[in-house]
């Protein structure tokens, strides 16, 4: 059997799915995972591989994500690799899915796993046109509709007729923009819980004590602290600064997320008493935003945003390039030529520099407080599909923490 005759035969096997976006941009292909409704925020993730972090990121919430790897799920799924107890993407738009999982960590195919978690996808469509789409438009709306959800007339083998591409297309539009969502309680954990030393720690009193607020965190990161020898304690989005206090913390860490830091009031608003305490405090992705806002800076929505593994970050400190790992939609707008005094509250924080640049867009990659133990950046240094270049960002951590104990016992 050639190619194109299994390729077509993959497709006769599935049904029909429709991908709406609000701008009335339409491609046909085939079900994929769950069948059904879903609609978000479209966006494109440049990765090679790493497809079963992505899903499992907390920070993809509401989105719908376009794998741009033309062939998707060869590897199938593992229990090691996830970076959260759930799928969080709300659609998945692959090209060429695996027709079977190879690999030896494989313990289920990637197909149904989506399915058993309801997470609604399509394949078998042009996903380098559709990219191409979203950076000349921008990530907006979008609806990925089969089985039921078809409306009448979609699966006409001419193509969609316009009565049911306009019935999709009025559900896509009804969906919320990202923009002014406040996405973290969602994701967060319902109750906080511990993470003790591990590795060379293993057993032995924390070097430090971390108060890590949950805004959407990937397990890789509390476990890059404790092997550290922090005693992670993880908290639910809504910890109050006088619950925060109670674990008499050595640092505070806020992670990534979803939505839109503008609307996170209650989040900038601890992260402010935080500073005011002097608590030494990182923060990556939602978490190095939210530390833009704290500071008086404002943030903005990214065209189409980072989302892979390949991204280049210049540390302007060492002058050294990072190849690093993004997921994000806003930016902060801080000023890039040298250092200025935080605008909030009249220079309350003093000064601050942007530490990181985008060398793809220039774009604010991480802040740095001159005058205070703070410090954010916008990628993500635990991550656990790869690249580890940012990692030595826990070890300054750590070392700004051990120094704050120091002085405070």
């Amino acid at each position: 059997m050639t190619t194109t005759t299994r390729a077509a035969t993959a497709r006769a096997e599935r049904p029909v799915a429709l991908l709406v976006l609000e701008d009335g941009y339409v491609l046909r292909g085939c079900a994929y995972g769950a069948t059904g409704r879903t609609l978000g925020e479209i966006v494109f993730n440049t990765g090679m591989t790493g497809y079963q972090e992505t899903l499992t990121d907390p920070s993809y919430h509401r989105q719908i994500v376009v794998m741009t790897a033309p062939h998707v799920g060869n590897t199938g799924v593992n229990d090691e690799d996830p970076e959260s107890d759930r799928i969080w993407v709300a659609g998945y738009v692959v090209r060429d899915p695996a027709r079977r999982a190879s690999s030896w960590r494989a313990r289920r195919e990637l197909d149904d796993e989506l399915a058993a978690a309801g997470v609604v996808g399509i394949c078998q469509v042009d996903t380098r046109a559709l990219t191409r789409h979203l950076r000349e438009r921008g990530a907006m709306r979008a609806g990925i509709f089969s089985g039921q959800a078809l409306p009448a007339g979609a699966q006409d083998p001419a193509g969609p007729s316009p009565a049911a591409t306009d019935i999709c297309l009025d559900a896509v539009r009804a969906t919320p923009p990202m923009a002014g969502r406040a996405l973290a309680a969602e994701v967060s954990t319902a109750e906080g819980y511990v993470v003790e030393p591990s590795g060379a720690y293993e057993g032995a009193e924390p070097v430090t004590v971390v108060a890590a607020i949950d805004l959407g965190i990937k397990s890789r990161t509390p476990h890059h602290l404790a092997e550290r020898g922090a005693r992670v304690h993880v908290l639910p989005q809504s910890t109050t600064f006088e619950e925060l206090l109670t674990l008499r913390p050595d640092g505070v860490f806020f992670s990534n997320g979803p939505g839109d830091p503008a609307a996170a009031t209650g989040e900038i608003e601890l992260l402010r008493g935080v500073l005011d305490a002097g608590i030494p405090f990182f923060g990556i992705c939602l978490g190095n935003q939210l530390f833009g806002r704290a500071l008086g800076y404002g943030t903005y929505k990214l065209g189409y945003g980072h989302r892979g593994v390949n991204q280049p970050v210049l540390d302007r400190a060492t002058g050294r390039v990072e190849i690093t790992a993004h997921n994000h939609g806003f930016a902060v707008d801080a000023p890039v030529g040298g250092p200025s005094v935080a605008p909030y509250a009249g220079g309350r924080y003093g000064r601050v520099e942007v530490s990181h640049l985008g060398l793809n867009d220039g774009v604010v990659e991480g802040l740095t407080a001159l005058d205070m133990p703070a410090f954010s950046v916008q990628f993500h240094p635990e991550a656990a599909a790869g690249p580890h270049d940012g990692e030595h960002l826990f070890d300054r951590f750590i070392r700004l923490m051990r120094s704050y104990r120091e002085e405070r016992d």
